[in-house]
């Protein structure tokens, strides 16, 4: 696997058409989940890739402290259906954990977890913070990697309802 590391404004068009043609295909299209993938904090964020024959197979998006949450944040992890299994999804994140302590020079990471990979993000190191919620009509949950902290809200409020209201 070959990873690039990149803030938003050093993606060539190529970059970015391949990264939003695989978030699409999984998150919208995969999972059947229509939403509005763009959501402006790509402008923002860095951008973690990794590529086997040239061909994007696993991608997350690192977002820094204040963008989404109080900490620096992880988003939008996938791996191209094709090359699952392969333990690709823990070396991502595995790197993406790294690139973000290290980039942003912080303790703590938040995530908005689907509920399935609960056990997924513990094994990484990550504990469930908080009830379970609604994105987008996906069961997520927060989840902080680091030294444990209090329930941060999201900065943006959009689209997260409780799940068991």
């Amino acid at each position: 696997m070959i990873w690039t590391f990149k803030h938003f404004k050093e993606l060539t068009t190529s970059e970015l058409y391949d990264i939003l043609t695989l978030r699409n295909k999984v998150f919208v299209v995969e999972q059947n989940c229509v939403y509005n993938d763009t959501d402006g904090k790509d402008k923002e964020s860095w951008h973690l890739s990794g590529h086997i024959d040239n061909m994007l197979v696993a991608y997350v998006r690192i977002l820094p402290p204040g963008l989404s949450y109080t900490e620096a944040s992880i988003g939008r992890v996938v791996t191209d259906p094709a090359y699952r299994s392969h333990g690709h999804g823990i070396e991502l994140m595995k790197m993406a954990i790294e690139k973000t302590l290290s980039h942003f020079n912080v303790k703590n990471i938040r995530i908005s977890a689907q509920c399935y990979l609960l056990k997924f993000y513990s094994d990484l190191g990550f504990t469930a913070v908080g009830e379970e919620y609604l994105e987008d009509d996906i069961p997520h949950i927060e989840m902080l990697f680091g030294e444990e902290g209090g329930l941060n809200q999201p900065l943006n409020n959009q689209t997260l309802r409780p799940l068991n209201p």
